[in-house]
């Protein structure tokens, strides 16, 4: 008896909103397009955002837990940043078909400065990361930007990775120490007003040459192919928001992408330590070696078509 009456009283609202379900329908049909564009657009980004702060959760996780049987290692973090360093290593192999050339070129021991074209989201040093860290046995030391350490919900992430701030002293230490240290001399500024014909923009930097030279390292140039055509960055407004970078240091630039795009990072031979080189002189010869690769395996302007393209055909192909 309640049965029946529910049912009838379902198919009487069903029969009501006959029309609202057409008229629903027929909006759908109306601005599909439009969402799927949005999801391509702005909504994928999220999905690297969101892995950075699953990793930052898991860290957060895993060192409460871990402190528990803290004796059993020597060093806190590293099954946290190998297991992270496997997840990685499967998110570039699904998503980008990932490789590494060069890889050899990365010793086993005692410090080396990679300089590397910054992307729009450096995703690919991401990935290069995990590579080394799971092929070479080295964990990669980075710095960053002072905003980074604002942004909430990454400190356990960024305690883990050991990051610090990009100071020419922290530097030099790192190196003193034997690590592995990379830095982006173009920064944020490349990373947010770059585009598609993959110029740098060091201007006059040449801190980190100066850096190699005082701690007697080589430095290892970097490129990787179609790192612009995985995330972009918008180019609407861009005269007027890099007028406010330039004034208040602030990254406002939306970025979207996340496209499944063929990646493949360059590592070039290493430029020996030299006591007879200036900076400035060793910051051109860098500078040189990263643009010549972009010319050798970069096609520019840079196709997110052509780059998806590019996961079924020779990847190992330099292109002119």
């Amino acid at each position: 008896m309640v049965f029946n009456q529910i049912m009838s009283y379902l198919l009487y609202l069903l029969e009501r909103s006959n029309f609202d379900l057409i008229y629903l329908s027929w909006l759908w049909n109306l601005f599909r397009p439009l969402c799927i564009v949005l999801l391509a657009l702005f909504i994928l980004p999220a999905i690297i955002l969101i892995f950075m702060y699953c990793s930052s959760f898991f860290c957060l996780i895993y060192k409460h837990w871990n402190r528990l049987k803290a004796a059993y290692s020597e060093d806190l973090w590293y099954g946290a940043i190998k297991t992270l360093a496997v997840f990685w290593e499967l998110q570039a192999t699904i998503w980008h078909g990932y490789e590494v050339e060069g890889l050899e070129n990365i010793p086993t021991q005692g410090p080396v400065l990679i300089v590397f074209y910054h992307a729009a989201l450096p995703i690919d040093f991401y990935y290069l990361f995990a590579k080394i860290w799971l092929y070479r046995n080295r964990r990669v030391r980075v710095v960053a930007d002072k905003f980074v350490f604002k942004i909430p919900g990454l400190a356990s992430l960024l305690e883990a990775l050991e990051i610090q701030p990009a100071t020419s002293a922290m530097c030099k230490l790192m190196l003193e120490e034997g690590h592995v240290l990379a830095v982006a001399p173009g920064g944020v500024r490349e990373a947010l007003f770059g585009d598609k014909n993959y110029n740098l923009i060091w201007k006059e930097r040449k801190g980190f040459a100066k850096v190699a030279i005082d701690a007697k390292v080589p430095i290892i140039p970097m490129f990787t192919k179609n790192c612009r055509e995985a995330i972009r960055a918008m180019t609407l407004g861009r005269r007027f928001l890099s007028y406010i970078y330039e004034k208040t240091r602030l990254p406002l630039v939306p970025i979207y992408g996340i496209f499944p795009v063929k990646l493949i990072t360059y590592l070039g031979e290493p430029i020996p330590y030299d006591p007879d080189v200036t900076p400035e002189a060793l910051a051109h010869r860098v500078k040189k070696e990263i643009e010549t690769m972009i010319e050798t395996h970069q096609r520019r302007p840079g196709s997110i078509t052509r780059a998806f393209f590019d996961r079924f055909t020779n990847s190992s192909k330099n292109e002119s």
